[in-house]
Order: C-alpha cells, then structure tokens, then sequence
C-alpha cells in the first residue's frame, strides 16, 4: 500500500463533502429564482444533495464494474445512519422523534429495505430493477412536495432564511449560482473518481474485499455530511431536524442512489452471497429497530444512543474479523446471534409495549 492510496482517499473524501455543500448552495439559489417555494427546495434539492456523496461513489463504482463498492456504499451507509450517526448525536443531546417519522417515514424506509433485499435476491440488480426504485424515489418526492404544501409559512420562511433564499438576488446572481452547480458536480466526480481508485488499492493492500471496503470505510465517508448536519442540529437545538435527515438520507439511498447506479451499470449489478446473507438482514433490522426505539417517548436517549453505537463497534469488528479468515470471526457471530441479539430484542419489545400502554393511557 504506498502514500498514494490515503491521498486519493482523503483527497477523494475532501472533494466529495466540499462538493455536496457547493453543489446544495448553488442550486438552491438557482431553484429559488425560478420562483419554487424553499421548503420545496428542501425536500428535493437539497435531499437529493446530502445523499450527492453516496450517488457519486456508487454510480461510479458500477459504470467501473466495482458493484460490490456500489452496494456495500449504499448498505453500509444507512447501517452507519442510524448506529453511528444517531448514536453519536444522541450522545450530545437526546433526540425528539416526530410523530410523522414513525407513522410514514420510518415504515417507507422498512418497506424500500425489503424491496431492494427482494430485487437483489436473485444475485444482481438489473437495469429494470433500477427502473423500479428511481420511480419509487420520484413518488416519494412527489408525495413530500404534495405534503409540504399543507405546512405553514413560518416553516417555509426559516427555510429560507438557514439557506439564504431570501435575500435580493444581485445582478448575475443566476450565472454565479450556475457556476457553483458546476463546480459542485466536477468536484463530485473528482472525489468519487479519486476515492473509488483509492478504495480498490485499500482493498487489495489489506486483502480485504471491495464489499467490506465499502461497508466501512467508503460508508462512513460518504455519510460525513449526514453526520455534520445532525450534530449540528443537535447542538442548536434542532433535535427533530437531526433524525428526519438521517431516515430520509436512508430512504434517498435506497431508491435513488441504488435505481440511478443500476441504470448507468454496463451489466446487471452483482450482489455478493455475503451481503444477501448477513449485511442486507442487518440493514433491515437496523431499519426496523428504529421503530420500538424511537416510538418510546418519541425520542432516543442517550442509553440508546451509546446501544447503536456499540452494535456499530460490533458490526465492524465482526466485518474484519471475517473478512480476515480469523478464528474469532466465528465465535463472536455466534455470540452476537445467540445471546446479544436475542436479549436486544426482548428489550426492545418491552420498551414498545410500556410506551403503547403510556400512550393509551394518555390518549395519545
């Protein structure tokens, strides 16, 4: 592995998150003076851009014939999402759940995890397959723009107000904003480009597979400005803010990312027998987690933060120990299997059912 391996990582990471930012900027501004609505915006330019660094890698790594890059970015992504962000982020302050998340958000992000699993159960993801979930994207967005036109103005204004919407457009403002949509996508390709080339010499120089790359290392790089957004939302107080961003960038990589890299595949997009029988369940269950979890008290404290957290710690140790051939790999899965994962999930049920009878009473 020589030093030009880390400078096309870090390099690679550096251009994507500055080119997510640019990219957001600029075709916000540009957005606004076409006469769309902010929230509008919102929901569509600036979604479609916090989940820029995962499309760019996964499109790349497919049109270059890395599928294994593409999906284990996208799976590792939404697994990262929720146990390391979310756990992270309620670390600095425990998260406010909305009610919508987990009546309509939550179960869309389950439902768009088992379709995917379903599509790619045959061992690849075809250009049809692709076709299925880039539609599935343009309905949900369809349906948020519909939504969003029933919130109040006050929403619609702060929006604004966060991305600078309001503001009289100066002369040429349309040509700067341009150019900043432009700089944003080649600094995109650029760092997608850089960190594919040096994720493939990564793996080879560690024996790793390119799957196990991009469930780790590529996933939670491209997921650093999800974990900006939500701790800076943390810290301002704007707890609801940091978990709608992280379902909805969840939801945003499944349909989007997946659909747009199927499409632009030369081939079908292969899926490893590994990551049908161990990462996409635990994608799925990470998915379905968030409900009993976020349903007790419509928050996630701090105790379920530092839990995500060390399934996070788990789930990576067990990636390397088996991507390794070690021993240990064995034992650890089985422990995980026959006692972590059982115990959780009582737990889990009966959170649930203390918070299902707190809220009858309540009449909520």
């Amino acid at each position: 592995m020589t030093l030009m391996t880390y400078v096309y990582l870090i390099a690679g990471l550096v251009l994507l998150v500055a080119g997510a930012e640019v990219l957001v900027r600029g075709a916000a501004k540009l957005a606004a003076q076409f006469g769309i609505p902010p929230l509008v915006i919102g929901l569509t330019v600036v979604a479609f851009g916090t989940s820029a660094p995962e499309t760019a890698v996964s499109v790349q790594s497919a049109f270059n014939g890395s599928g294994d890059l593409a999906i284990g970015n996208v799976i590792g992504s939404n697994i990262a999402n929720v146990l390391l962000i979310l756990g992270m982020t309620a670390l600095v302050a425990p998260l406010i759940v909305s009610r919508q998340l987990i009546r309509l958000d939550v179960p869309i992000m389950i439902g768009a995890s088992l379709v995917v699993y379903a599509l790619a159960w045959d061992g690849a993801l075809s250009r049809l397959d692709g076709a299925l979930l880039f539609a599935g994207v343009l309905a949900y967005t369809g349906f948020l723009i519909y939504s969003a036109r029933k919130e109040n103005k006050s929403d619609d204004d702060e929006f604004a107000k966060e991305f600078g919407l309001d503001e009289q457009p100066k002369p040429y403002a349309w040509a700067i904003n341009l150019g900043l949509v432009i700089v944003g996508l080649a600094l995109l390709v650029g760092g997608s480009n850089l960190l594919v080339e040096g994720a493939v010499q990564l793996a080879r120089a560690l024996g790793l597979s390119e799957l196990v790359i991009g469930l780790t290392v590529i996933a939670i790089g491209t997921s650093l400005p999800e974990l900006a957004t939500s701790i800076i939302a943390a810290f301002k107080g704007e707890r609801d803010i940091a978990v709608g961003n992280i379902v909805g960038s969840n939801i945003f990589n499944l349909l989007c990312v997946l659909g747009l890299a199927s499409l632009v595949s030369p081939a079908a997009i292969p899926v490893a027998a590994n990551a049908l029988a161990f990462d996409f369940p635990v994608m799925i269950a990470v998915a379905v987690a968030c409900l009993p979890i976020f349903f007790s008290g419509y928050r996630i404290n701090r105790w379920e933060g530092l839990l995500f957290l060390a399934y996070y710690v788990a789930y990576t140790l067990y990636l390397v120990l088996f991507s390794t051939g070690r021993p240990q790999a064995e034992s650890f899965g089985d422990a995980m299997i026959g006692y972590a994962l059982p115990l959780t999930a009582i737990t889990l049920v009966i959170i649930t059912v203390r918070s299902w009878r707190s809220h009858r009473k309540a009449g909520i």
